[in-house]
């Protein structure tokens, strides 16, 4: 039972992804409603059988500040698929500064690209151009929405209508 479960505000907006088991305590302490289950998979005691969920929502609205994808290693890797940016590799993989920081280059999700330790080495102190390795995919910040979406290493159809816009 490795599935995760999305969790919704009261307003129905995406914060967080958790196990089942968080989810299905959640709910039975009734902080939480089942808003989606996931489809033919049921939880049993030994006496009564629940839907397993997919979907909850919190039953008081939860006010989060600014709610942002922490610049990791794993992070940026996730965020390029854990492929090399320059030759597509997944092997030996490391963290490369697009501008190096030899240069003033900073540690920024628009400086960061996952790059095979070959890759890196060849590129050395030099931006993708001058060292004629063109960047495969132009880095990027993640938004939280798209981070769980795209980059949470789970898919599940009944997801889908909350992370791609409010479903009310």
């Amino acid at each position: 039972m490795n599935r995760k479960v999305l969790v919704l505000n009261q307003d129905f907006s995406p914060i967080s992804v958790c196990t089942v088991q968080r989810a299905f305590l959640l709910t039975y302490l009734k902080k939480t409603e089942l808003v989606e289950a996931a489809n033919g998979y049921k939880l049993n005691s030994v006496s009564r059988s629940f839907p397993m969920p997919s979907v909850i929502r919190l039953t008081r609205y939860v006010n989060i500040p600014y709610k942002g994808v922490a610049l990791t290693r794993l992070n940026v890797f996730k965020r390029d698929n854990f492929s090399c940016q320059y030759c597509g590799t997944d092997r030996d993989l490391t963290l490369d500064h697009v501008l190096p920081r030899s240069r003033g280059g900073r540690s920024l999700w628009n400086n960061l690209v996952t790059a095979c330790k070959r890759c890196n080495a060849r590129k050395g102190d030099n931006t993708p151009d001058e060292a004629g390795t063109p960047l495969r995919i132009k880095p990027f910040r993640p938004n939280y929405v798209m981070f769980l979406r795209d980059f949470s290493g789970f898919h599940c159809d009944e997801w889908k209508p909350y992370l791609n816009g409010r479903k009310i």
